[in-house]
Order: structure tokens, then C-alpha cells, then sequence
């Protein structure tokens, strides 16, 4: 999406540092405050709890990667063995815990993080390859 519409990208995870804490919520939205400060941008992340106040009522569109539950599983798994991959074998059962309860826990506050900030923001949700290469290959950016 950056390359299609010349817009930096913003990843969160890269900004994010594994080893912070609670303690560095503040310091993290001085970073996002910072990096969105531009008049476009496109921010790849979540964060929802601490970030979507600053992103959403700036934003135009959210596209939600709504993939199955297997898949994200195993890109999870695969992720770890990828070289550079920041993500290490001992954080996967977390992250599988976190996938699987995805839909239980964590939908809901993003959610109502999203409506809480960003009630006027267009969502697009794409739930596989064909959607995301139509959505990419149409003008819906």
C-alpha cells in the first residue's frame, strides 16, 4: 500500500521494543504522536488500547486483515524460523494463545476502540488473497 500510494508506512511493531513494559506506554505514543504527524501516512499495527486516540480521528480507512484462525496460526509458526525475524520461538505459545482467543477477547475492545475514536472511518475487511489483491488492484485507496 506505501508503494501504491507513496505514503510512508509506519509499523508499530517496529517501533514497539519487546523489551518495554507498561512503564514505556507513555514514551510509545510520543513515538506514534511523532510519526503520524505527517499529513499522510499509512500505520500497520494495532496497539488499539494505546495508539487508536491519535491514529483513528486522523484516519480514512481502516483495512482489518480478517484472516481464519489456522491461518494466522501458522504464519505464526513459520514467522519464527524466518531469518531476521524479530519474533522468536519462545514468545510462540503466547502469540498462539493470543490468536486463538482473538476473536473472544481481543475483537471486542479493538472494536469499541474503533468506534470510541474512529466512528466515521471507512472499515474494509479482507479475509483472503483474492480480497486483498482486488482491494490492492482497485481505487479503494
Amino acid at each position: 500500500m506505501g508503494e501504491r500510494t507513496g505514503g510512508p508506512v509506519i509499523s508499530l511493531d517496529a517501533i514497539w521494543q519487546p523489551q518495554w513494559t507498561e512503564d514505556d506506554v507513555a514514551n510509545f505514543r510520543i513515538l506514534m504522536k511523532q510519526a503520524h504527524a505527517g499529513e499522510t501516512w499509512i500505520s500497520e499495527g494495532n496497539f488499539a488500547d494505546a495508539t487508536f486516540d491519535i491514529r483513528l480521528p486522523r484516519a480514512t480507512l481502516v483495512d482489518w486483515l480478517d484472516r481464519r484462525k489456522l491461518f494466522c496460526a501458522w504464519r505464526a509458526m513459520t514467522r519464527v524460523f524466518q531469518p531476521g525475524e524479530e519474533h522468536r520461538i519462545g514468545g510462540l505459545a503466547k502469540v498462539l494463545r493470543f490468536v486463538w482467543s482473538f476473536e473472544r477477547i481481543n475483537r471486542p475492545l479493538i472494536e469499541a476502540q474503533r468506534i470510541a475514536y474512529g466512528p466515521h472511518v471507512r472499515v474494509c475487511r479482507l479475509k483472503n488473497n483474492r480480497e486483498i489483491a482486488n482491494f490492492l488492484g482497485t481505487n479503494a485507496l
